[in-house]
């Protein structure tokens, strides 16, 4: 019997804090996730969602995009994957009597816990203008509502279409292209807040914005150096390759503010070591770095390997790789001969003997991958950082050879996917030109909004109608009120999900929620089961099939969605077979095979075992496709945060219980804490010289240039070994700090690793 959801809402009266663990996964593990899995599933619907899990013939993980190993293990899972199978999969349905006893104005003041424990989505429901509560309605009357409104705007471009990175390739490619047979390329995505620094960065040097290795190189490689990002929450099957790597011989250095207990110590539940032995030591070396300090970090080590070259010329740098495939070494070595070390140490907050140490390493290992994940992508000069990356590897040579190269941590499980198949307000020409004349379409050329773009124009009126395929955009966002008012504004807001969110709450004024199918269910269109594809994080693209039986009659798929609302908008007389793609995937797979770049002979290539990897010039032949054919050494201006006395530089992180905007539960057991979230993490010794105490309450406020006092309230104090001046609270609670128009160059994605804050006792 499906449990009842909970009637009240979550506060922190329960709230408990422990020490920090020192290891991750192990037994504990195990001893949170199956139990969990059969009170929620059932014993039989637990072993059938487990045991297809990242299988061939089964599902793809709908958390994070980290790649399967060649050899799939019995159990190819980590325990927030399994959480994220239990949180779909669970038979809990929201009845309709749900939306007369809850009204919009309510469910504003839920938090993201409660919301998600109601269960799953299984009728349209619709918001009629003035009014302050959904009420149930048929598909057909649904989709009568988005063609109405739709038609009624000025332009194509006053409506966005968000799309978010759990969406498989097949839904993405159809849904890009009916918003582009619709007029306009206001395509934002999850990409644009968590990765789109990386793209940036990696598309203008090396010419692709992608991983330039394989899960095999992990094993290969000497070094592996690991920036900014948190394995053993956020992707914790990353901690088994790490450890092959390091019984390969491999040392690893972790670069972080705060210590993460993956990369101490590894309790791999698979192993007999790990679930009653010590485990695995992972980080030979852990440099806590100042928030923002990477980039400084970076150059100091390019630094130190031209001097070593310069002090032992033809042993150091890679020259014949210099000379062939790279340009700019020359402006790029006297930027670094330059390097005030003074400003090197304040930005990084480490002795010079740490990086040494790091340098060291580094000009000993012959292949060396360096990895990063949003602790590097989310801060103002985040680009240039992740350039930083490159430059140092192309020095050595480590691209293009096993066992080296850079390589982003995707934290979506499709993200990369969704971009491949045109989810980009910016797709190069080619794709768009190959596309409208596959097609016989229209195809607008000019630039689309991005997230933060799209939040600005439904503000100020340029955009009135938001459409989401997924996602959780209010909450996911830079300055949490400014998106609450401005979805609020919008004429229509249409949103894809299986589950309830805030972005349902702060509806616009005519608003749908339709309900979808997850990635667990099987999906019966009229020729048959389907299939689906999705891309992980280094290139692999691979079949998805659900095995569960759907939630409820009538939820349709992602694909079936699109293709009605297409079928709806653009009419009858539109040249895409909208009803043929509904029916049968294979139709959608011969189209990409025609138009995406390295897809060719998709259908049969996507039912090999195990898929087929992507081409990538820069990994698989040292080609690099930038304008001039060669990789780019850049030369990079260091700005170091300057923080007032008396105030913070404040990151915002996941807990143990969380995937991206999704709340499993409320404990955050590596770092010690239990049954709640509104916690702040700092230094004892600043918290000390600040005048405040463990245990202690305080508000946030943060310090911006647009002297809004932008204020998180309440949050518990809790000592922790943070990085001096650094302090840390959960995401998403934290992005009401961030304002809007605090993003990184280039990449317009929000600064949320670094925002000045002050302390205020309550």
């Amino acid at each position: 019997m499906a449990r009842k959801p909970p009637t009240h809402d979550v506060d922190d009266s329960h709230l408990t804090v422990g020490p920090p663990r020192r290891s991750a996964a192990g037994l504990e593990s195990v001893a949170e996730t199956l139990p969990l899995a059969v009170s929620r599933l059932g014993a039989v619907r637990a072993a059938t969602a487990l045991a297809n899990l990242n299988q061939r013939g089964g599902y793809d993980c709908m958390s994070c995009a980290w790649p399967d190993p060649p050899d799939r293990k019995v159990a190819e899972f980590c325990e927030n994957g399994a959480k994220a199978v239990i949180w779909e999969a669970e038979p809990l349905r929201i009845p309709s009597s749900f939306w007369a006893e809850h009204p919009l104005s309510e469910l504003r003041g839920r938090t993201e816990y409660w919301l998600g424990q109601q269960g799953r989505l299984v009728e349209p429901v619709y918001r009629n203008p003035g009014t302050d509560h959904y009420v149930p309605i048929s598909w057909e009357e649904a989709f009568a509502v988005v063609r109405r409104a739709l038609a009624a705007l000025a332009s194509p471009d006053e409506a966005t279409f968000y799309t978010s990175g759990r969406t498989s390739n097949e839904a993405a490619f159809a849904y890009q292209l009916f918003v582009r047979s619709f007029g306009t390329n206001n395509l934002p995505d999850c990409s644009n807040m968590c990765h789109e620094s990386t793209g940036a960065a990696m598309g203008a040097t090396l010419g692709v914005g992608k991983s330039a290795i394989s899960y095999e190189d992990f094993a290969k490689a000497d070094l592996i150096v690991i920036m900014g990002q948190n394995p053993g929450t956020c992707h914790p099957r990353m901690l088994t390759a790490l450890e092959e790597a390091k019984a390969a011989g491999a040392q690893i250095v972790a670069v972080n503010p705060l210590p993460e207990a993956g990369l101490i110590n590894f309790r791999n539940p698979q192993r007999p070591r790990g679930l009653l032995g010590h485990g695995t030591d992972l980080a030979d070396q852990f440099l806590q770095i100042r928030l923002a300090g990477d980039m400084a970090l970076l150059q100091a080590v390019s630094k130190r390997v031209l001097a070593a070259e310069a002090a032992a010329p033809g042993t150091v740098l890679d020259q014949a790789f210099l000379d062939e495939h790279c340009e700019g070494l020359e402006a790029f070595a006297a930027h670094m001969a330059a390097l005030d070390d003074d400003e090197v140490r304040a930005a990084t907050g480490l002795r010079d003997e740490e990086i040494d140490e790091l340098a060291a390493r580094y000009i000993a290992s012959e292949r060396t991958i360096i990895t990063w994940a949003m602790g590097l992508t989310q801060h103002r000069k985040a680009v240039p950082t992740i350039r930083e990356i490159v430059n140092l590897l192309l020095l050595r040579g480590n691209i293009g050879r096993p066992g080296a190269g850079p390589s982003p941590i995707r934290g979506h499980s499709n993200v990369q996917g969704d971009r491949t198949m045109g989810i980009w307000e910016r797709m190069p020409e080619p794709f768009l030109t190959r596309l409208g004349a596959e097609f016989g379409i229209d195809v607008p050329l000019e630039p689309g909004l991005d997230s933060v773009e799209s939040i600005r124009a439904l503000a100020d009126g340029r955009v009135k109608a938001f459409v989401a395929l997924g996602g959780n955009l209010v909450s996911a966002i830079s300055d949490t009120a400014v998106a609450e008012r401005a979805l609020s504004g919008a004429r229509l807001s249409v949103a894809i999900s299986t589950k309830l969110n805030r972005t349902h709450a702060f509806a616009g004024e005519e608003a749908l929620i339709l309900p979808t199918l997850g990635r667990t269910e099987v999906d019966l269109q009229a020729s048959g089961p389907q299939f689906v594809s999705v891309e992980d994080t280094v290139c692999a693209v691979h079949a998805s099939e659900g095995k569960l039986a759907p939630i409820a009659p009538g939820v349709l798929s992602e694909v079936s969605i699109v293709a009605r609302m297409a079928r709806a908008v653009l009419g009858p007389g539109h040249p895409v077979d909208w009803e043929g793609f509904e029916a049968d995937y294979d139709a959608i797979r011969e189209r990409i095979a025609r138009v995406v770049p390295g897809c060719e002979d998709y259908n049969a290539r996507i039912r090999r075992p195990g898929g087929f990897v992507l081409a990538h010039g820069p990994r698989d032949e040292r080609r690099f496709p930038t304008a001039t054919g060669k990789a780019r050494i850049t030369v990079n201006e260091l700005e170091t945060i300057r923080v007032p006395a008396g105030r913070l530089l404040l990151q915002s992180v996941r807990s143990h219980d969380q995937f991206n905007t999704t709340m499993y539960g409320l404990n955050d057991r590596y770092r010690g804490i239990h049954n709640g979230r509104h916690v702040l993490f700092v230094n004892p010794d600043d918290l000390a010289e600040l005048g405040l105490a463990d245990g202690q309450h305080v508000d946030v406020h943060s310090e911006a240039d647009d002297g809004v006092d932008r204020t998180l309230p309440g949050l518990r104090l809790v000592a922790y070994p943070t990085a001096r001046g650094c302090a840390a609270t959960y995401f998403p609670e934290a992005n009401v700090l961030v304002p809007l128009g605090a993003t990184a160059e280039v990449s317009n994605t929000p600064a949320s690793k670094s925002v000045v804050v002050r302390l205020e006792p309550v």
